[in-house]
């Protein structure tokens, strides 16, 4: 036997509220330090090992240049970051409406397939990336 647990609705509120607080202050420190200086925030690993560029290469320099407002220059910086902060963005808008209307739900349910999917999107635009064919995608 299952039991109904009502929760209330700041109780609702506080995980989509905290995810969107941890993420607006992450932009907040990208906006206010450049990491389009050079080691500002570290070198990248796989980059460092490879001397290739990894799926997540040009990510903060991404974000930093879409809180100055600079879309172009965020998507020449890393298209995929951009296009995964649109879909969880959306997410995270939605999974909080749903949480004001008392809807308990989580933000992101994702089946096997779906992260599978997921995963190879991110390797494949890693490897196409770093061929010549897709060097307009490197940051």
């Amino acid at each position: 036997m299952s039991v109904s647990v009502h929760r209330s609705r700041p109780d609702l509120l506080r995980a989509p509220l905290l995810i969107g607080a941890a993420g607006a202050s992450a932009a907040a420190v990208l906006h206010l330090r450049d990491p389009h200086d050079a080691g500002s925030y570290g070198y990248c690993p796989f980059l460092v090992l490879t001397g290739h560029p990894c799926p997540g290469c040009g990510g903060l320099r991404a974000v930093n240049d879409l809180t100055h407002g600079d879309v172009v220059g965020a998507v020449s910086s890393n298209v995929l970051v951009v296009a995964l902060l649109g879909v969880v963005g959306t997410l995270w808008l939605i999974w909080t409406i749903r949480r004001l209307r008392g809807e308990d739900r989580p933000m992101i349910r994702m089946s096997e397939r779906s992260g599978v999917l997921l995963l190879a999107v991110v390797v494949a635009f890693g490897v196409v990336r770093n061929t010549p064919w897709g060097s307009w995608l490197a940051p």
